[in-house]
């Protein structure tokens, strides 16, 4: 029989049904793991007065929901799958456990990875935004991305869809320092599934991390607790797109309480997906024009040469167009009003903006490409 180690018994204590981080944290804090195990299994298992106050307003109801489901439950088959899924397993103060989440105001009783652990061995910062973003969004939060990992920073997300794609997407296109990825769910359950090649990418490159075991779903609750470490690892928030209600305000509301320096990335003022990032700047935050503006935020001062830009100029009938289209989404019709031209002459560089890279079209309006 596999002898199982704490981290064994803490996954498995992680497993069970409304199990989140501040409960285990609880639980954690006053058994050791394996002790943990047997007395939620004998069903004791908020006998403790820390432990009742996390399982409000039904601590009873709670160990009897957690004797049931450990009762169901191997133990060392929990350890072994860990183990062949190449999914480490960490301890507060154990191998592997980041420093930085060791000493956070609300530190993970548990800490899952897979990559290697050495690529928070550096400064960090953190982009996050909309899963919704724009073409424009989703440019930028790619550019910050690639130059800041090609400077040796860090870049910290959550692999969503949007924004956090896109940043890791950046930071592995550099070939520059390893991306870090914090996710909601266990790291055999791939979230967004589109992002799956995406996940293994970053695992291959950098480090993922979760407070999930294995078969845990991408539950709602996960994910603003998610955003706490998130927050905990970075040095610098960067909010590149959201609104006034996305998950980013979760994230900037944990960094102001650890301190962290919070900074936003401006957008037009008609857009919904910048309402909260231009209120943060309105509110003080520093705003974020490149990768420079992170940088000298870090204490640092050099950032390497964007790529150049390939693309063939526009030519006389599609300069129009790209006037006219500015810098946010546009349908059209638009176009044809601001420009004067006629709708085959708006089709016609429309087309070859398009062809040249210049432009894109999503859903019946139109963005320039950067």
């Amino acid at each position: 029989m596999t002898e199982v180690p704490p981290e064994g018994w803490a996954a498995a204590l992680a497993g069970l049904p409304g199990m989140g981080p501040a409960r285990l944290r609880a639980v954690l804090g006053v058994w050791a793991p394996e002790e943990a195990w047997a007395h939620i299994a004998a069903g004791s298992g908020c006998s403790r007065p820390v432990v009742a106050l996390t399982c409000r307003p039904d601590p009873a109801g709670t160990a009897a929901l957690w004797r049931v489901a450990a009762r169901k439950v191997s133990v060392a088959g929990t350890w072994d799958a860990h183990q062949r899924a190449g999914v480490a397993v960490s301890l507060p103060g154990g191998p592997g456990f980041p420093a930085e989440l060791h000493l956070d105001l609300e530190p993970p009783a548990i800490v899952f990875s897979r990559g290697d652990t050495a690529a928070l061995d550096g400064r960090r910062v953190a982009i996050v935004g909309t899963r919704r973003c724009t073409r424009y969004g989703r440019d930028v939060a790619f550019e910050l991305g690639r130059d800041l990992a090609s400077s040796g920073i860090r870049v910290v997300s959550g692999l969503a869809l949007g924004v956090d794609g896109a940043a890791h997407r950046g930071a592995l296109a550099s070939c520059g320092a390893p991306p870090v990825a914090v996710v909601g769910s266990g790291l055999d359950v791939v979230y967004p599934p589109a992002h799956r090649a995406l996940w293994e990418q970053v695992a291959g490159a950098g480090l993922l991390l979760s407070e999930a075991p294995l078969g845990a779903r991408p539950e709602p609750w996960r994910f603003p607790v998610r955003n706490r470490v998130i927050a905990a690892l970075a040095e610098v928030v960067v909010v590149v797109e959201s609104a006034e209600k996305g998950g980013s305000r979760h994230t900037v509301e944990a960094a102001m309480v650890r301190d962290r320096v919070v900074m936003a990335v401006p957008g037009s003022v008609r857009s919904p997906v910048s309402s909260y990032t231009n209120g943060l700047l309105a509110d003080g935050c520093h705003p974020v024009r490149d990768a420079l503006d992170v940088l000298v935020a870090l204490g640092l001062s050099t950032v390497p040469q964007a790529p150049a830009d390939l693309r063939p100029e526009p030519g006389p009938e599609e300069a129009p167009v790209l006037e006219a289209l500015a810098w946010e989404p546009a349908t059209f019709d638009d176009l044809c009003a601001r420009s004067g031209h006629s709708p085959g002459q708006i089709s016609v560089g429309l087309a070859r903006l398009q062809a040249g890279g210049w432009v894109v079209e999503r859903a019946g309006w139109w963005e320039r490409a950067t």
